[in-house]
């Protein structure tokens, strides 16, 4: 049977009840696959710094030499920081992304740094997180543009990726 609360609102045994947690942020690891698998492959990234997300969310893609799976959100929160981007190879332990978060059960990720650094969330434009289709990426290459570097296009297609349509956008708007 559980103790009652006191009038002040404390479990006898527990102290005062605080209902405003504080948030803070934290270094979320790229996982490891086991003994075996020491480095993995960003295939696709379903998210992007200053975004909310939701425990379980999907935000990657990645890749071990044995199959393709869908990493998830760790805890409830706002994404900081995304220092990766597909196709780049990562270690089992590096930084896969820093998350502000309510989540005391993840207090032992804390950030050393910290918020330090960090631009505002959402003034973080990253070139990383943007997925281009094939005909995006050709007519920017032919255009002389590298897609790897462009932050000041909008993605309008298919799942949020860059289209032939958006660079074919940029382009006119750069030439006007």
């Amino acid at each position: 049977m559980c103790a009652p609360l006191t009038k002040s609102g404390a479990a006898p045994h527990l102290g005062l009840i605080n209902p405003l947690m504080a948030t803070f942020i934290i270094d979320v690891p790229v996982p490891s696959m086991g003994a075996t698998v020491s480095e993995l492959i960003v295939v696709s990234l379903k998210t992007k710094p200053g975004d909310r997300v939701a425990k379980g969310q999907k935000i990657a893609e990645l890749e071990s030499d044995k199959s393709i799976f869908e990493y998830e959100a760790p805890a409830d929160g706002t994404v900081l920081a995304l220092p990766v981007k597909p196709g780049e190879v990562l270690q089992s332990g590096a930084l896969f992304l820093k998350l502000e978060t309510e989540d005391a059960s993840l207090r032992h990720l804390e950030s050393k740094a910290g918020a330090a650094g960090l631009a505002p969330a959402s003034a973080v434009k990253s070139a990383a997180a943007l997925i281009w289709t094939p005909r995006a990426t050709k007519l920017a290459l032919e255009a002389g543009l590298d897609p790897a570097t462009l932050t000041d296009i909008e993605a309008t297609g298919p799942g949020g990726r860059v289209s032939g349509d958006d660079v074919a956008r940029l382009l006119a708007r750069r030439q006007a």
